[in-house]
């Protein structure tokens, strides 16, 4: 069973309730796109060799397309994009147990993912005001499962594959 309650949805299992915390994620093709497919990955910049495609948040009130436009400009300095394609529904993962003692009250994240490119114009600037990356890369898909942290593989092979499956990558 899942209903909304403030900033994150509950979900029954069994006798155990989980807390996921409502999230955006960008899969984002370089704006070289469609000509040269190239994904972007960002390390985290609070721990060590970690990265991921930028997500946040959804704010109580915002819609997941305010919220990808919102942390695109938090997390990489610009929201010069243009959306390609939705997953057509939200996944969730749940942290590590060391992730979730700082994400508490939150057992792990459901998310909402985009597919979009950079317009040419954008510039990406990660020395934005509450850094969450000191690095980037624009990599091919294989590349990714090499870089991207363990417990995001699974989510992410799924996207990913539902993506080209439906030949947008």
């Amino acid at each position: 069973m899942m209903s909304n309650y403030g900033n994150y949805k509950k979900v029954r299992l069994m006798s155990e309730i989980k807390k996921y915390r409502p999230n955006v994620a960008a899969v984002i093709l370089s704006s070289k796109y469609p000509f040269k497919c190239e994904f972007l990955i960002a390390r985290r910049e609070d721990i060590k060799d970690v990265w991921q495609f930028p997500q946040g948040g959804i704010d109580p009130g915002e819609s997941a397309k305010e919220a990808l436009f919102r942390e695109l400009k938090e997390e990489i300095g610009t929201n010069k994009i243009e959306i390609i394609a939705k997953y057509p529904e939200e996944l969730k993962y749940d942290f590590p147990k060391t992730i979730a003692k700082k994400m508490y009250p939150f057992d792990g994240q459901i998310q909402k993912y985009f597919l979009v490119r950079l317009k040419s114009n954008a510039k990406i600037k990660l020395d934005t005001k509450h850094p969450e990356f000191d690095a980037y890369k624009f990599v091919k898909r294989k590349e990714i499962f090499n870089m991207v942290t363990y417990f995001k593989r699974p989510v992410y092979q799924k996207v990913l594959n539902y993506f080209k499956k439906e030949g947008f990558i």
